[in-house]
């Protein structure tokens, strides 16, 4: 018999200040522990928490930003296929429209700071982010696309499923 992997679904949110910088968080734990990410979090399956709840919720934990469902764009939704070889994530990926006016405070989870752009791509970051989850941003933020990613070998193998363009 096959072992089967564990699926989790979570959501990240890519949020920026007003100087178009983008927020991101060390991360103290695994998934990712050591590295650079957009904050987020896993669902709350056990009271049906969809993905814009969730992307609300984790965004005022982890930021004290109070954000709506109405501040948030979902750009991307990406399926994870044995990411770190232990786990599938289906991966929601929000860009909030309302920046953020200072730097949080460190939490448990990890630390954060401000970032541009182009700093990003010297940063330790995740694999998929670097392959997938940064580019998807830089081209369809303002749109939406679906992708699947294969990380049961290196390269990681990113198909797009679908593309929806911006209204």
């Amino acid at each position: 018999m096959a072992f089967v992997l564990p699926y989790k679904i979570s959501v990240l949110v890519f949020i920026e200040n007003a100087a178009g910088e983008q927020l991101l968080m060390l991360r103290a734990k695994q998934p990712n522990l050591g590295v650079w990410t957009p904050i987020g979090g896993k669902l709350e399956m056990t009271t049906g928490e969809s993905p814009f709840e969730c992307a609300v919720r984790e965004t005022e934990e982890e930021t004290g930003l109070q954000v709506t469902a109405a501040d948030l764009h979902l750009f991307a939704m990406i399926a994870e296929k044995a990411y770190q070889g232990d786990t599938h994530w289906l991966m929601f990926l929000f860009r909030c429209r309302k920046p953020i006016d200072a730097l949080p405070p460190d939490i448990a989870e990890g630390k954060f700071a401000f970032f541009s752009r182009e700093k990003i791509k010297d940063l330790p970051i995740p694999e998929t982010d670097k392959a997938a989850l940064w580019p998807i941003f830089d081209q369809y933020r303002d749109s939406f696309v679906a992708l699947k990613a294969d990380c049961t070998a290196s390269p990681i193998k990113i198909t797009v499923e679908q593309i929806t363009a911006p209204r």
